[in-house]
């Protein structure tokens, strides 16, 4: 499938109302309005192809970004080119499949985590963050928590939207997973206030810290 057929392909899957969720969500013109689920069977039909997915992702289209995405595997990609696509990103949509699928399973990503945690760029902070979570999580060999933690009491409430919901989120896996800080990731989360006024989805948990933590913890138990 050519760009242009699989372009045309998710235009005629586009419709007004999902456009209209998305701008509202903060996206730009640059779209069709395709829902996930649409975009995921295209994915389907022309499994993974890499110079069709650079041709999508260079598009600056947000679907076809999305499209690019499940059509690349992490390690053909050099972590060069992983940097770069990540700092282009401009809706958070994308920039969730791309830290989900791609950075997150590339080869390289403790180098390109380590990278982006020092990074001034929104886009990049929120991948690295988005990785510390996952190690937090999976694997905190390794991870001076502490330090994390002194760096999310310091600089989450002034961090960039971007920055700030990846790091909210290495914040409550450091309490959920570990009982030792626990009270102190509490104690951050009530102290910054960061997302306690967040109206969450029926059915959905708070991304307010303190109330994350607590229903997890509680779910284990």
């Amino acid at each position: 499938m050519t760009l242009k057929q699989t372009l045309d392909k998710l235009k005629a899957l586009g419709n007004e109302k999902m456009f209209a969720q998305n701008k509202k969500r903060g996206a730009s013109d640059n779209q069709f309005g395709v829902r996930m689920g649409d975009i995921r069977k295209v994915a389907k039909e022309i499994k993974f192809n890499r110079p069709l997915a650079i041709e999508l992702w260079n598009t600056e289209i947000i679907e076809a970004r999305l499209l690019a995405i499940l059509l690349l595997k992490p390690k053909d990609l050099s972590p060069d080119k992983v940097d770069e696509m990540v700092r282009s990103i401009n809706f958070f949509w994308v920039a969730d499949w791309f830290n989900s699928y791609i950075a997150s399973k590339h080869p390289d990503n403790e180098i390109l985590r380590q990278k982006w945690m020092t990074d001034s760029n929104p886009q990049a902070a929120r991948a690295g963050w988005n990785l510390t979570s996952i190690r937090a999580r999976k694997n905190a060999e390794g991870l001076d928590l502490k330090h994390l933690l002194d760096r999310i009491e310091k600089d989450m409430a002034d961090a960039a939207p971007e920055a700030q919901w990846t790091m909210n989120f290495a914040l409550v896996e450091i309490g959920i997973n570990h009982p030792d800080l626990r009270k102190r990731a509490i104690n951050i989360g009530e102290k910054l206030g960061v997302y306690r006024d967040y109206v969450a989805p029926k059915g959905c948990t708070s991304p307010f810290a303190p109330i994350w933590i607590n229903e997890m913890v509680r779910r284990q138990k």
